[in-house]
């Protein structure tokens, strides 16, 4: 699952926290100049792939409460620093070490930003987007991009191109500040899940349009699919306490079906953003919520459930569809046989609207980034070790040493002579989430095309293949297949640039106002042509010159300027 990137401004948060801090900032004796010119590297050179001596590389990254180590080994001292040492000749070292939980890195990290602390070689980070715009804008941080395009590897090299714009985010006057972390593409790019046993029960045919879809609904909530003799089942379950274009129990593919996703900056014919909340698409797909909330096809606590509770309505067997991605038979949807043995569930594609429009949300092929200081000696260390995974572990050929899995007797062992991944086996230990960049190496490409390659009946050949199909559940390729074929209507977020001047004045605002209106016409509380209203004030109240300087920054990342 994917780790959710809040890109809400926090530069005057940030800002206090220098002034808080002044004083540290005049005593710290180990501070290093904010603006110092990098250090001339030192060659170092490789014998047979390995830095003879050794050579340090300290770091910072948060580390999560799912992270478990064997006894004795710990984030300095485990399988994965010790290969490093033995296999490259790195010795990893954090520059210190603290939870991800309560924003606990976050503090200590800007703290240390704050007191002008010496900064470590280089800084992996996952999670709020603020504080990594954070550190871009210190100027503590080298040209990554020229580095990148000097060392990086054949390999990884390509894994960026698949998607270019994963340099967007981390940019700043045109240099590529930041190395963007690669995740799966499509990993959070929903499919329909309907209870096909309640399809077999009615003998109903698969929703194609959201008239088909209508008809389900209908019946889900009005002919007591659970035969229970009680009227107490939903078509429909959707949660939009956090927004309506969610990774979960989704309700942005109502308005893709209208040409638009809410929520978001999309690209329009005339080769502008826009934001998706204020197309005229965006007012039909409120007034087909309103029509299913009167209509009871949705829950009542639409607007009060988050992604896991509005789940919780579909796994309990009280609604029929849910919305989400192609992962969710591993979790949350195994409970529906656990509440309901003979239950049934399959994946579906998304339905088009009355113009024959389809359009789902998008997942970004990034989930995270690395920066490199300015004082670092040897820069190219790093991408000796991150060039070894994505050559040797992203993709393993037969016979490579990550063949199985990282690590003979944490993520893999050998049972009955043959290799396994079952964590009752192996104890469930994950130590390419030790790793520099948390997971490895992913090419964003290769999760997504395997599965579909499964779901055309072919075999599994590569070690990679066979490592993803043992640990995947047969619904859980048929919708894989499914996103793949309907990559083409993926509407991803264009803007992933900092907040804008307008922005970090009037966003507050106008999402309050959006969401407010969005709730109130849902819900029968507003009339739908308020949304002409809304869109006007949105427009006047900064929206307007958002969407200028959002065109602005989207000119600049693309021309390469």
């Amino acid at each position: 699952m994917k780790t959710i990137k809040k890109r809400k401004i926090g530069g005057l948060a940030l800002a206090g926290m220098l002034a808080l801090t002044a004083v540290l900032s005049g005593c710290n004796s180990g501070a290093s100049k904010e603006a110092a010119p990098s250090t001339p590297s030192t060659a170092l050179e490789l014998k047979d792939g390995k830095y003879d001596p050794p050579v340090k590389l300290t770091y910072l990254r948060p580390w999560g409460p799912e992270i478990k180590f064997k006894s004795g080994e710990d984030q300095d001292n485990n399988v994965h620093t010790k290969w490093a040492k033995d296999k490259l000749g790195i010795e990893l070292k954090n520059q210190w070490v603290s939870p991800s939980t309560n924003n606990a890195f976050e503090t200590k990290l800007r703290l240390s930003l704050a007191s002008n602390a010496e900064m470590p070689d280089i800084i992996s980070y996952r999670g709020d987007f603020n504080l990594a715009r954070e550190l871009i804008e210190t100027g503590k941080f080298v040209d990554a991009g020229e580095l990148f395009d000097k060392y990086a590897s054949d390999t990884w090299k390509a894994a960026v191109n698949e998607d270019p714009s994963v340099w967007y985010p981390y940019m700043q006057d045109g240099k590529r500040i930041g190395i963007p972390i690669l995740d799966y593409s499509y990993n959070s790019d929903p499919v329909m899940w309907i209870r096909e046993d309640w399809m077999k029960k009615f003998n109903l045919k698969a929703p194609e349009t959201l008239a088909d879809l209508e008809v389900i609904m209908e019946t889900f909530t009005n002919k007591d699919p659970d035969g229970n003799g009680k009227k107490d089942t939903y078509g429909l379950t959707i949660g939009f306490k956090n927004w309506l274009s969610t990774w979960m129990s989704d309700a942005g593919w109502v308005f893709g079906a209208y040409g638009t996703m809410p929520n978001q900056w999309n690209l329009n014919a005339e080769g502008k953003l826009e934001y998706g909340s204020v197309n005229p698409g965006a007012k039909q797909a409120l007034a087909t919520l309103a029509d299913w909330m009167k209509k009871g096809y949705i829950p009542e606590e639409a607007g009060v459930y988050d992604e896991t509770k509005a789940a919780e309505e579909f796994t309990a067997g009280k609604a029929g569809i849910v919305v989400g991605p192609h992962w969710m038979p591993s979790w949350p949807l195994e409970d529906v046989k656990k509440n309901n043995p003979e239950a049934e569930y399959k994946a579906y594609p998304i339905p088009s609207g009355p113009d024959g429009k389809a359009g789902r949300r998008g997942t970004a092929n990034d989930n995270g980034v690395v920066l490199i200081n300015k004082d670092m000696k040897n820069p190219e260390v790093f991408f000796t070790y991150q060039n070894y995974l994505f050559d040797h572990f992203a993709n393993p050929k037969a016979g490579d040493e990550f063949e199985y899995g990282f690590a003979e007797g944490y993520d893999w062992a050998m049972k009955d002579g043959k290799p396994t991944t079952d964590a009752a086996v192996t104890g469930g230990y994950a130590p390419e989430k030790y790793t520099l960049t948390f997971d490895g190496a992913r090419i964003p490409s290769l999760n997504m095309t395997t599965l579909a390659k499964f779901a055309n009946g072919e075999e599994a050949t590569t070690p990679f293949e066979k490592k993803l199909k043992s640990g995947v559940p047969v619904p859980m390729v048929e919708a894989a297949k499914i996103v793949q074929d309907q990559k083409d209507i993926a509407l991803k977020q264009m803007f992933t640039g900092a907040p804008t001047m307008s922005m970090q004045m009037n966003n507050d605002i106008l999402t309050k106002m959006e969401k407010d209106l969005f709730s109130q016409i849902i819900y029968g509380k507003a009339p739908i042509d308020a949304f002409d209203t809304f869109v006007e004030k949105w427009k006047s109240s900064g929206g307007d010159q958002n969407t200028n300087e959002v065109n602005e920054w989207y000119q600049s990342v693309t021309s390469g300027k």
